[in-house]
Order: C-alpha cells, then sequence, then structure tokens
C-alpha cells in the first residue's frame, strides 16, 4: 500500500479515536453527542471519496430524520422534507451567489484570451537582471492572473504548461520549480476575486466588500514574501536558478529601433533627434510619433498618480455651519438678534407678565364686523451674503516627499530607457494593462461603493468578451468551453453550499453547536488563545480536507463563538483565507500539486513537488503571524475606504 494511503487511514483511525474518548458512555448520549458523531462521520466519509455536497446532504438529511423521529415518528419524513427544501431556497435566494458564475466565466474568458501567455513572456524578459527572473515573473503572472479570475486550478494548470517547462529547460530545480508554480497558482484562494471570500462572507454574514478590501494587501504581502524567498534563493545558490543567457535576455528590435540605436540606445534620445533630424529617411513620421507617444505614457501615468495625490491631499476641509448661532461682533454687524438671557430679569414676553390688561371692547366695536388685517411689510433684513467656497488646503510635506520621489524615479526611468525596454514596455501594453483595466474596473467599483460584487462581476463579464473579442479570439468553441466550464463550477459550488446549509441546520438541530459552544467557554479561554487554537485546528484540517469543505462545514461552527471572544469577524475572515493556503499545499490532498502532476513531464514525481511545496507552506506561517501581530495590514484598507460607516 502507498505511503499517501497509509497516511490517510492513519489520519481517519486517530478521528474515529478522538471522537470516541471524548464522548460519554453510550448510556449516556444525547442528540448533541449524535451531531459531534455525524461531524466526524462526515469528515472520514470525505476522505474515503465520497462526493462532499451530497456526502453533506445526506447525512444532514439522515440525522435530522433521527432527530425529529424521536420527537414525532408520524411527522418525521415531512419535517425533514420541509426543512432541505427551506434550506436550498434559503441558499439559491442569496443575491451575492450570483458573482460566483460571473467571475468564474470572466477568468475562462480571459485564459482562452491567450492573455496570460503573453503576460508571462513579457514579464520574463522584463525581469532578466533579478536573479531567478523565470521564477519571479511566475509568481507574478499567478497574482495577476488570480486577481484577474480567483481561478485555482486554472491558475496552476495553465502556469503548468507555460513557466513549469521553462523553467526545467533553463536549469532550475524541480523543488523550486514546482514549489513556485502552486505556490502562485493558490494565490486566488487569498486575492480578490476570491470565490472563497464570497462563501465566507455568505456563511458568516460578514460584507463580501469588506472582506474584498481587506484582503489586498495581505495577498500582495504573501506575494511579496514569496518573491523574496525566491531572490534571495537563487542568489545564494544559484545552481537552483541560474542565470539565463545572453541570449536568452535579447530583445528583436524592429529595423527602424536598429537604425536609431546605432547613434544612441536611449529612447527619447534617439526618437526625438530622429524626428528633427535626416536619420528619420527611411523611417516613417507616423511611426516615430507613435513611438514617441508610447514612450511618454509613463511620465503621463507618473503626473497623473501625482495629480490624484494632489487632489486627495489638499482636498478643502468641509464645514457645515447650518444653524450655527454667530456670536459676538459678527452677529452685530450682521444684525443677528442675540439670545434672550435665561434667568435674568426682563420681563418676560406674553402672558403672565406685569403689563395692562387689555381694554374691554365697546359695544359699537362688537356690532362692527372685524375687517382682515392688512399684511404688513417685513422687517428689513439684509440679505445673507454667499458662502465664499473654501480654499484648498496646502500641501502637506509627505506630498513634496513623493512628487520628488516620483520625481527622481520618473527622470532615473528615462535615462535607462533603452530601445529593448520600449519593446518589452509595448509587450506590457497589450498584456499586462489590458488586465489592468478589467482589474481596476471590477475591483474598483467594488470596493469604492460604486457597484455591488454581482454587478462588477457582470461587467468583468462583458469585458473578458472585448478582450477576447480584441485580441480574435471570441469564436463558438471559446464562449462553449467557458459557458461549459463555468456551468461545470458553478453547479459544485452551489450544491456544496446547498449540502452545508442542510448540514448545519441538521448540526444545529441536533444541539451539537451548544456542546462545543458550552465545552469552549468552560476551558475559560483568552481571545488569544481561542484565536490561535482556531487557526491550529484549520491548518491541521488543510491536510486531509480542501477548504471547500473547511469554510462550509466548520466555519458556522467557528463563527458563533466569535462574539463570546469579542473577535471580529471580518479580522477572522481574513486569517481563514490566509490559513487556507495550505490546503492546497499540504499532502495528502495537495489538488495544487496533483493539478500540476497532471501536466508535468514523467520524470517529475509527486514526491518532488510535495517536497518543492514545504517551503513555500512555512512563508504562509510567517505570513499568518504577522498578519495577527499587524491587524492593521487587513484592517486598514476597509477602515480607509469605509470610515464614514459606508
Amino acid at each position: 500500500m502507498k505511503k499517501e494511503a497509509w497516511f490517510g487511514l492513519t489520519i481517519m483511525a486517530l478521528v474515529v479515536t478522538g471522537v470516541f474518548v471524548m464522548m460519554p458512555p453510550f448510556s449516556q448520549w444525547t442528540n448533541g453527542h449524535l451531531g459531534l458523531l455525524m461531524l466526524a462521520m462526515i469528515v472520514i466519509a470525505i476522505m474515503l471519496g465520497f462526493p462532499t455536497a451530497f456526502t453533506l446532504m445526506g447525512m444532514g438529511s439522515m440525522f435530522a430524520f433521527f432527530c425529529y423521529y424521536g420527537q414525532d415518528p408520524s411527522s418525521a419524513v415531512n419535517q425533514t422534507l420541509y426543512l432541505v427544501a427551506q434550506r436550498a431556497f434559503a441558499v439559491m435566494n442569496n443575491d451575492v451567489l450570483i458573482s460566483i458564475p460571473l467571475f468564474v466565466f470572466m477568468g475562462y474568458l480571459v485564459e482562452r484570451a491567450n492573455l496570460i501567455g503573453m503576460l508571462f513572456k513579457s514579464l520574463h524578459l522584463a525581469t532578466t537582471r533579478i536573479p531567478g527572473s523565470l521564477a519571479v515573473a511566475t509568481v507574478i503572472t499567478c497574482a495577476i492572473f488570480a486577481t484577474a479570475t480567483g481561478i485555482i486550478g486554472a491558475c496552476v494548470t495553465l502556469m503548468g504548461l507555460l513557466a513549469f517547462p521553462a523553467m526545467l529547460k533553463a536549469g532550475y530545480s524541480i523543488r523550486l520549480s514546482a514549489g513556485v508554480v502552486t505556490a502562485g497558482g493558490t494565490l486566488g484562494i487569498l486575492i480578490p476575486p476570491s470565490v472563497l471570500l464570497i462563501l465566507y462572507g455568505a456563511t458568516a454574514g460578514v460584507s463580501v466588500v469588506q472582506l474584498y478590501a481587506g484582503a489586498f494587501l495581505p495577498g500582495f504581502m504573501l506575494t511579496g514574501l514569496y518573491l523574496g524567498y525566491i531572490i534571495l534563493s537563487a542568489k545564494l545558490k544559484p545552481s537552483i536558478a541560474p542565470p539565463l543567457s545572453a541570449e536568452e535576455q535579447r530583445v528583436e528590435l524592429p529595423r527602424f529601433a536598429e537604425a536609431i540605436s546605432q547613434k544612441t540606445d536611449n529612447v527619447m534620445v534617439g526618437l526625438i533627434g530622429a524626428l528633427k533630424g535626416k536619420r528619420n529617411a527611411d523611417v516613417p513620421m507616423k511611426t516615430l510619433l507613435n513611438h514617441l507617444i508610447i514612450a511618454l505614457l509613463p511620465a503621463l501615468a507618473a503626473a497623473s498618480i501625482v495629480l490624484v495625490i494632489w487632489l486627495w491631499t489638499t482636498a478643502p476641509t468641509l464645514i457645515d455651519t447650518a444653524g450655527v448661532q454667530e456670536m459676538g461682533f459678527a452677529a452685530e454687524e450682521s444684525g443677528a438678534q442675540a439670545p434672550a438671557e435665561v434667568g435674568g430679569l426682563a420681563e418676560p414676553e406674553g402672558a403672565g407678565g406685569l403689563a395692562e390688561p387689555p381694554a374691554e371692547p365697546t359695544p359699537e366695536a362688537q356690532a362692527a364686523p372685524a375687517e382682515p388685517a392688512q399684511p404688513q411689510p417685513p422687517a428689513a433684513q439684509a440679505a445673507p451674503a454667499p458662502a465664499a467656497a473654501p480654499g484648498r488646503n496646502p500641501a502637506p510635506l509627505a506630498f513634496w516627499i513623493t512628487f520628488g520621489i516620483v520625481a527622481v524615479g520618473t527622470v532615473v526611468f528615462y535615462v535607462i530607457f533603452t530601445f529593448a525596454r520600449l519593446e518589452i514596455f509595448k509587450m506590457l501594453l497589450g498584456s499586462f494593462f489590458p488586465l489592468a483595466l478589467i482589474i481596476l474596473g471590477v475591483l474598483g467599483t467594488i470596493v469604492v461603493g460604486l457597484a455591488t460584487p454581482t454587478e462588477a462581476a457582470a461587467m468583468g463579464s462583458f469585458g473578458g468578451f472585448v478582450l477576447a473579442a480584441a485580441y480574435k479570439r471570441l469564436n463558438f468553441t471559446v464562449v462553449k468551453e467557458s459557458v461549459f466550464l463555468t456551468a461545470k463550477t458553478s453547479a459544485m459550488v452551489c450544491w456544496l453550499f446547498i449540502g452545508s446549509s442542510i448540514f448545519a441546520a441538521a448540526f444545529a438541530l441536533l444541539g451539537g453547536q451548544e456542546i462545543i459552544n458550552d465545552w469552549v467557554k468552560s476551558m475559560n479561554m483568552t481571545p488569544t488563545q481561542f484565536m490561535l487554537l482556531a487557526q491550529v485546528i484549520i491548518f491541521l484540517l488543510g491536510w486531509p480536507l480542501e477548504w471547500t469543505e473547511i469554510i462550509v462545514i466548520f466555519m458556522p461552527i467557528f463563527i458563533p463563538l466569535l462574539g463570546h471572544f469579542n473577535i471580529d469577524p471580518l479580522f477572522f475572515g481574513l486569517l481563514v483565507a490566509l490559513n487556507l493556503q495550505t490546503a492546497f499545499l499540504s499532502p495528502p490532498v495537495a489538488m495544487a500539486a496533483f493539478y500540476l502532476k497532471g501536466v508535468a513531464p514523467p520524470h517529475v514525481t509527486l514526491n518532488q513537488i510535495f517536497v518543492g511545496m514545504l517551503p513555500f507552506m512555512v512563508i504562509q506561517c510567517l505570513a499568518i503571524f504577522l498578519l495577527y501581530m499587524f491587524p492593521q495590514i487587513g484592517l486598514w484598507v476597509p477602515s480607509l475606504v469605509y470610515s464614514s460607516g459606508g
């Protein structure tokens, strides 16, 4: 029997043994203990390979029937079926889940537009001077792909076809190459638009918008840690990631660029000199102007960034003065009436004072008809002067420091801006920037509150259509495959969520949640101890289970306890998302390893892939520690965007 099978059987035996050790004698069992037994059985059934969604539905329905049968045997079947229908309707009535098929469809369209292959090639050329450049380009490509789609299996498989053979051909070690592809491919678990965050938000009742805003910095922090490890490893041990040869670093130049570069290799000097000199005799003026405009785009981008920062930092401070009474000399000049003093010696107005009573009316006055009162002209009032628009605040010192850094960086960029780098920049314009527009359009509108996740996902799907059409990849075959894969993935997620809802309802009906709550509260743990215990349990569950099972089965157990320990569900969700990266990188159910093994060359073994993933699991643990010690890494962006309570 294989080692993996022995490992799985051992884990199952430990689960069963632990359950029966913690249980009281059988004669003392209650419905709550049946709930705990159901929880153990579902874990074992999933580890044996039964379909997760239907196992959850079947196990939940069976134990719910046992519970109802013990109360009223005649109505047990009807109550069980009603519970199943009610939970299924509640899940399918959740509007947030509509965004899942839309995001998945967008991802498959982007994948089939061949943008990822172009992006990897351009990033590979752009990072040739960095140690481990192929691995660095792989991680950056995976991060961008995750930000555009969030599909784990597609990302690992695609990078296994594009980057893995390229790294092996360049002499990279199998372990480093496998670790880079699998770890980078799983970044979509955390980086928005993550399906995990949508499921957690629907399970925990947390705003998906705030989860997306909070997941940006932890996701990019983890990406930065990966890049730092790769560069440091390649620098200290070049044999595992040898530098590329001069031929592999060479960039093909167009004919006009080769002609101009013989005089000077600087883009701006060469293009401006060709425009006003005789060196453009064989080059069309349109070509020179087009490339000059492209070369000026970085400067325009830098100027736009500085302008946005200036507008933000110098925004006028608006003070609401409505209903505020002017005091002092300003009140006298404007004719404002001073408020009456309270507690003074002035006579009160109206009744109750010492004034003479009104005289009795004469009989003639009583007989005469009352004339209507003539309207009196209003007292002359000074028209209020229109409030002057507040001026902008002076720019703070931080702005001028930022301006200086951007200006110096722009100057340095253009000093070293060669025609080879111009060609790389043109490749990035054709691959990275279209994806960046989709990312900003989708995630930006979600974070700033202009659109809901579902609306933004719909626009992202339309953007995927536009990109596929722009790159002449939009045809019936591409659309058919994308729709089929989207339907397959969405059906899996929806059935899984329905199954988890039925299972959670049966678990609560049996009283298993109350037993766990009472047990945890009886331990008198501090919030820190509970947080550590929960994360350790989730980390260990990631070894035998996938993240989907952990979210839908165990999160409904942890979430009711967060209020007792005064833990923010948003922060807990970010920790869980970062922790569940291990679910794809930990054997024996490391799905990223199996995705890569399916497209890897035959001589690459599964054990080599597992060993290559271990350093990246250590990095994930470091990222969890940093997020826990510095919560503002995950909470700063939501607090900044939603500081006004939006």
